[in-house]
């Protein structure tokens, strides 16, 4: 969209959920021509430049060109829902939200980058601004960027880890209260949209809470979605999800999900810009598909794990140890140098290193003693080391951990698969858990002792559960979306990915290694993830013809 004297332009991928009021705020300086959200960019710089991206709430990436100053202003939202992908090239500096619209022009290279491939081996995600191609970064979740014909100059706008501390200790009704009124408002502020919105309802406690509110707050009948899966029944949430249905009066659809083949994957591996480890992306797909049929944007539950202690990694940091230092450290070191990668406990021992020697965040994938096995010890020793994004050491342990989740986990591995999978059925998903209001207000206000202990997780959002939710519905249900790996390995989807790697080029991973892992896969070894994970980076380099060495 261009103004109307020709001196800004704008290009937009998003939502912008506050629009509304950015409008009348700025009214009185800008002639509007249309009822659009991406209007009210376009006045918002003229009144704040580059401040712009501090005012919006939403999701988006955005790209606004200044003709009078030659500049190119970007900015992404503070969460990392949307990608933006750019490469400085000489003179040039070209950008998009898909590496694809990149790999078009000629000046970017499809060089990989060894350094983020490590990364992903270790985490199942990048980490950091750097991507799998040599060249090609990501703005940063809450960045923004000036591009002149000088430099480029990027700063953050926002920070999860700066929302300041609390003024005074409010009581736990007073937070209760303030938790429902901001879920609430931006429930409200999410349903707004010209096309029909729907309600992904997996039976957890996130996702029913934004169906209970979204129920309170629509003015019309709301459709929730299940998906179940006849074939896995380790996947259906559907007698849940019916509590809450029933119990809310919502116009309830159940989606038969059929798993297919494993065909499916290489259509994952093109449309995801970067390989991705998590599996899950593999019903997130189906899901959306299955939901598109009868909506065109849903509600989901995104973030409240990572912003109230919803997964079970965070009471095993909060127990306490029961051996001395020295004894866990050497039960650690035993571990990971005896039991084989896959040997079903290895990891747990691995966890029980004292604070000093445990890892900052415990690789899901591939140590660096496999790692090395792997792509070969000059490969990794030569590899830029990227460190997680940093958390305040002022914190708490847990505060500590749910930062790293937020800033990293979820903008590398739930947010990227969430957006990839239901973009590629033109299916938009948003997430009231995401308004930086509520997520300044987790971190800021609401002590550690209601998110999660040894014993329970996400107790603020459970106390406001008793009163929304069905009195039978189980708080402590606590189902992953992720598909039954070891199952797949013995059928199709096992013997395709075992081809796929056997196919790869010598010089990507050693043959060796990835033959002992499908053969311990084959004994009885946890290893279907890290061989997920290794057959979607394979299978990516394929899909976008990028060289390994």
């Amino acid at each position: 969209m261009v103004s109307a004297d020709g001196k800004l332009a704008v290009t937009f991928n998003g939502e912008i959920y506050n629009y509304q009021a950015l409008r009348r705020e700025l009214a009185d300086g800008w002639e509007f021509k249309s009822n659009s959200d991406t209007e009210v960019l376009l006045a918002g710089y003229r009144r704040w430049g580059r401040e712009l991206a501090q005012h919006l709430v939403g999701m988006f990436a955005l790209a606004l060109w200044e003709e009078d100053t030659k500049s190119l202003y970007l900015a992404r939202d503070r969460a990392g829902e949307k990608p933006l992908y750019y490469a400085a090239t000489g003179s040039r500096f070209i950008f998009a939200s898909e590496i694809k619209a990149l790999l078009q022009h000629p000046a970017v290279e499809r060089r990989l980058d060894w350094s983020s491939a490590i990364d992903f081996l270790q985490y199942g995600y990048p980490l950091g601004e750097r991507s799998f191609l040599e060249g090609v970064k990501k703005l940063p979740p809450a960045h923004c960027a000036l591009v002149t014909e000088r430099d480029c100059k990027i700063w953050c706008y926002w920070s999860a880890t700066e929302c300041g501390k609390m003024e005074k200790m409010e009581s736990v009704e007073t937070l209760d209260q303030r938790f429902h009124s901001l879920l609430g408002e931006a429930v409200q502020a999410q349903l707004v949209a010209d096309v029909p919105v729907g309600i992904l309802l997996s039976g957890g406690v996130d996702s029913s809470l934004i169906a209970a509110l979204a129920v309170a707050k629509s003015r019309g009948p709301v459709r929730t979605f299940t998906i179940t899966f006849p074939e896995s029944p380790e996947l259906d949430e559907s007698g849940p999800a019916r509590l809450v249905a029933r119990h809310l009066g919502t116009e309830h659809i159940e989606l038969e999900g059929r798993l297919g083949g494993p065909d499916l994957l290489p259509t994952l591996a093109r449309q995801f810009d970067e390989p991705l480890g998590d599996s899950s992306q593999i019903p997130t797909y189906l899901v959306s598909k299955l939901a598109r049929q009868h909506c065109t944007v849903v509600l989901g539950g995104d973030g409240g794990d990572e912003l109230f202690g919803g997964y079970r990694h965070y009471n095993t940091l909060l127990q306490p140890r029961r051996l001395p230092a020295f004894a866990c450290d050497a039960i650690a070191a035993t571990a990971r140098y005896l039991f084989p990668f896959g040997y079903h406990g290895r990891n747990f021992a691995m966890g029980l290193a004292s604070e000093a020697k445990r890892p900052r965040v415990i690789p899901r994938l591939f140590d660096r003693t496999s790692l090395a096995r792997l792509v070969g010890r000059e490969r990794l020793e030569s590899a830029s080391r990227h460190e997680a994004r940093a958390t305040p050491p002022s914190v708490d342990v847990l505060t500590q951990a749910l930062l790293l989740d937020f800033e990293n986990y979820l903008p590398g591995d739930i947010l990227t698969k969430v957006d990839r999978a239901s973009m590629l059925t033109s299916l938009e998903v948003r997430a009231p858990f995401l308004d930086h209001r509520l997520v300044e207000f987790a971190f800021r206000d609401v002590p550690s002792r209601l998110k999660t202990t040894a014993d329970r997780r996400k107790i603020l959002p459970k106390r406001l559960a008793q009163r929304l939710l069905p009195a039978g519905f189980d708080l402590e249900r606590k189902q992953g979306f992720s598909v039954p790996m070891r199952l797949w390995m013995r059928g199709e989807w096992g013997r395709f990915m075992f081809s796929v790697l056997r196919e790869a080029p010598g010089d990507l991973f050693s043959k060796k290694y990835v033959e002992s892992l499908i053969r311990g896969q084959q004994h009885g070894r946890s290893n279907g993830e890290a061989l997920f994970a290794l057959t979607m980076f394979e299978l990516w380099r394929r899909e976008y013809r990028v060289g390994c060495s």
